[in-house]
């Protein structure tokens, strides 16, 4: 750890390389880990517990007074005069990927103080990779200072996104919103790993990310990685009180501004028409798919899906 880093960081990415050994340890032999479903498609394995411990055991041994809000064991509120600090940790973001063998994975730790974050970190075990940023110091990968990407046409901008996976969530509207993007830019790619997709979007990796349904654990570090590397970050909408929103956009100034005009419409915070113009493009799940779409020739070998309706 470099004696320049803010001493709360410093921690953070010691906190962050301890979880990052017992997850690389445990990929070594990834089929007898022990899997949990939280929910259809919704993972937790014996790793995101054994590391969240590790994590938060480094951290409190270091500021026994500081809040915590993990992804697995929840919110405990911190003590005295250091109560406004609250660390926001993901202990693997991407579990589905780590339970398959699929190398896209990460630790997420975010300190918030007063609502607002102040310092982050994001390791990649699988490529000891260490994203971090205080607030007004700057964004670095492995001790190099990063910056989004300078593009300004969004055609020619690489994005990645997440897609819907629970129970519930509004496919329909996630594949309206899809098709708006995919034919204005280069690429969408998801690698299935919102906080690993915000440190590509600071290191310039990508120039954009998009996702609906996120925690605040997923995007907490990333957020103030994107800031500080220069870009941008809010809902859909471009408002930047977006933590709790279930609801993320993040990249370079320019490119974020083309972006909130197109899938704005898409927020829950879009206005009354945007949301009814959505509503009405959008087939619903009484809507029959041959009168929703024109039928191709690979419509007529299998069933029809549901159709959820939009979540308006």
């Amino acid at each position: 750890m470099s004696s320049s880093l803010h001493p709360m960081l410093n921690v953070a990415v010691k906190a962050a390389r301890a979880a990052g050994t017992i997850i690389n340890r445990a990929s070594l032999d990834v089929e007898t880990v022990r899997v949990s479903v939280k929910q259809t498609n919704d993972f937790v394995t014996e790793v995101d517990h054994a590391a969240e411990a590790a994590i938060i055991e480094t951290l409190l041994t270091a500021y026994p007074n500081h809040g915590i809000w993990a992804e697995e064991s929840g919110r405990r509120e911190g003590k005295g005069r250091e109560k406004n600090h609250v660390w926001i940790i993901d202990p693997l973001d991407g579990t589905t990927n780590f339970i398959h063998g699929f190398p896209v994975y990460c630790v997420s730790i975010a300190l918030m103080v007063d609502s607002r974050i102040e310092q982050a970190v994001i390791y990649d075990p699988t490529r000891n990779d260490l994203f971090c940023a205080t607030r007004g110091r700057g964004a670095y990968l492995n001790e190099r200072r990063i910056r989004v990407a300078k593009r300004t046409s969004l055609r020619e901008c690489l994005l990645s996104t997440g897609f819907p996976f629970r129970p519930g969530d509004a496919f329909q509207t996630y594949l309206q919103m899809f098709a708006d993007v995919m034919p204005r830019c280069a690429g969408i790619r998801r690698p299935g790993s919102a906080a690993l997709d915000l440190a590509y979007v600071a290191a310039g990796f990508s120039d954009g990310f998009f996702e609906m349904g996120l925690s605040p654990w997923d995007v907490a570090a990333g957020a103030l990685i994107v800031t500080e590397a220069g870009g941008l970050v809010g809902n859909f909408t471009g408002e930047s009180d977006f933590l709790e929103q279930k609801e993320c956009l993040a990249a370079n100034p320019r490119i974020y501004g083309q972006l909130v005009n197109m899938i704005g419409k898409y927020s829950k915070f879009a206005s009354a028409g945007d949301k009814a113009a959505v509503r009405q493009a959008t087939p619903s799940a009484d809507t029959p798919a041959e009168a929703a779409e024109p039928a191709t020739p690979a419509d007529t070998d299998g069933d029809a899906g549901e159709r959820p309706d939009a979540p308006f």
